[in-house]
């Protein structure tokens, strides 16, 4: 067999992909560079969300991307070996990228793959994780706990992430930066970047989440009435240390853990509301015993039958993506 060319085209069509990943207030703070047979990510700060100010949020949002852009090549027959941070004098440089022809394509990087177009950020309540253990195993197989601890809270538990909910709230009330920040970033109409009014929750649809962020009110109905209270598995990903590289993996795991709760049909909403705040994250790591909670994720099923949320836009790939010659 003759051996495959990698080509422009190729990595246009995986760093496409790739920018589906979720990130902070849908910012989408990357920039890509394909520089003949190699891809560079960097950090684009133009894009970073102003109360971001250690920029925690956008390395979560570029780890994923990380990741996502692994898994799409994967599925057009090349093994990705990533560097990260590989330059001292240029912090925005985060990772580059080389690569190797893969032995084989198999479906399960196909399904994989297909899984990021597939994947919503879902802001409603969810019903339960059917087999709940099964998926617990299998997730626990696909993180790679050299990147990110993975913690589940229990139902014991799930009262004090509602109080802190609550509670970081309360702190924010006055917080005259973070609410204009919050209404730049969501808009009532459709657009490249930032969320739409369409992926947010009407405040009766909020009411039965309890642990999630407290968005502008969008003018829906009660959806999912026959979910009277949200029923997801809240998990908790933390970095081993309060490093730029172990947030990036963080965030790597992170786009692992909604690709396998998409790939098991479940919806998922990353959230970071809490360990946005030094309260916050105290709170978190009470809950977990870990000192580096970045983000959590709750899992749960929609009806079945039921149409999957909008897919929010992203920027032209033009803006995002660099080819050199």
């Amino acid at each position: 067999m003759a051996a495959m060319t990698l080509t422009a085209d190729v990595l246009r069509d995986a760093v496409g992909l790739a920018c589906r990943a979720p990130s902070y207030h849908n910012s989408q703070p990357w920039r890509w560079v394909a520089d003949g047979a190699k891809l560079q990510l960097f950090l684009d700060r133009s894009h970073v969300v102003a109360n971001d100010h250690s920029g925690r949020q956008a390395l979560l949002s570029c780890g994923a991307a990380l990741d996502h852009v692994q898994v799409a090549m994967a599925a057009q027959g090349w093994q990705a070996h990533v560097e990260l941070l590989p330059n001292p004098n240029n912090l925005d440089h985060l990772a580059t990228l080389g690569f190797t022809e893969l032995v084989a394509v198999t479906d399960g990087h196909r399904r994989l793959a297909e899984a990021i177009s597939r994947r919503r950020t879902d802001r409603l309540p969810f019903g339960p994780v059917p087999d709940w253990e099964r998926f617990e195993e299998r997730l626990r197989s696909r993180i790679d706990t050299s990147f990110a601890l993975l913690d589940v809270i229990s139902d014991a538990d799930r009262p004090q992430l509602v109080a802190a909910t609550e509670f970081v709230d309360a702190l924010r009330l006055y917080d005259s930066q973070y609410f204009r920040t919050l209404q730049w970033w969501t808009t009532p109409y459709e657009a490249d970047e930032g969320i739409p009014y369409s992926a947010l929750v009407s405040a009766a649809e909020d009411d039965r989440v309890g642990v999630g962020r407290t968005f502008p009110v969008a003018p829906h109905s009660n959806r999912r009435a026959q979910i009277p209270e949200d029923r997801s598995a809240i998990v908790v990903l933390s970095a081993h240390e309060d490093t730029r590289r172990d947030i990036l993996e963080c965030g790597s795991a992170l786009s692992t853990v909604l690709l396998e709760a998409t790939l098991a049909g479940l919806a998922s909403c990353p959230l970071t509301h809490l360990t946005e705040m030094a309260t916050g994250r105290h709170i978190v790591s009470q809950l977990t015993d870990r000192e580096y909670p970045q983000v959590l994720v709750r899992i749960g099923s929609a009806p079945a039958g039921e149409e999957p949320p909008p897919q929010t836009r992203r920027r032209p790939l033009a803006d995002v993506l660099t080819v050199t010659t």
